[in-house]
């Protein structure tokens, strides 16, 4: 799934062309958050061409990119909350906002227990022991539209 913003000569954007824009957009509203949160996507996706040595990432790899943030962001959330940091929490959660508007939509819980349900049926696999071989196969397919821990979660419950 390709996450396209059009233009107004009616031309497609990518993801990343879409990050570039919107940063000049919030530059000229003057919205720090989104204009801080886009440059350090933006930063991130270069940094990673650089470390992956090509000029221009695909599409999917700057998906990637977000999603890795998206995750960051939830783990830091998740530490400041048990830090008692509650000014940090509300900090990362907006950030998280503006960063999810530029990820694909995530799978609900309902659909990818169905989608696990058939994986477990399709390889046998019954104990506990084999939940990595089904996470295995399963995040091939909801690559970028599912949080490993919940699928994690949801694949050993099936598992028993």
């Amino acid at each position: 799934m390709r996450n396209f913003l059009t233009t107004s000569e009616g031309k497609f954007m990518d993801t990343y062309e879409k990050l570039e824009s919107q940063m000049k957009e919030a530059m000229k509203k003057k919205d720090s958050l989104k204009l801080s949160v886009l440059r350090m996507a933006i930063a991130a996706v270069r940094n990673t061409e650089i470390v992956k040595k090509v000029k221009k990432l695909d599409e999917n790899d700057v998906l990637q990119v977000i999603q890795r943030m998206i995750k960051e962001h939830r783990e830091s959330i998740d530490q400041f909350e048990r830090g008692g940091r509650m000014d940090l929490v509300e900090k990362e959660k907006l950030e998280l906002e503006v960063l999810q508007g530029y990820a694909p939509k995530e799978m609900s819980e309902e659909e990818l227990t169905s989608i696990l349900k058939a994986a477990v049926l399709e390889s046998g696999f019954t104990s506990k022991a084999d939940a990595g071989k089904v996470m295995k196969v399963v995040m091939e397919k909801v690559k970028g539209k599912a949080d490993g821990k919940i699928v994690n979660k949801i694949v050993l419950s099936l598992l028993k």
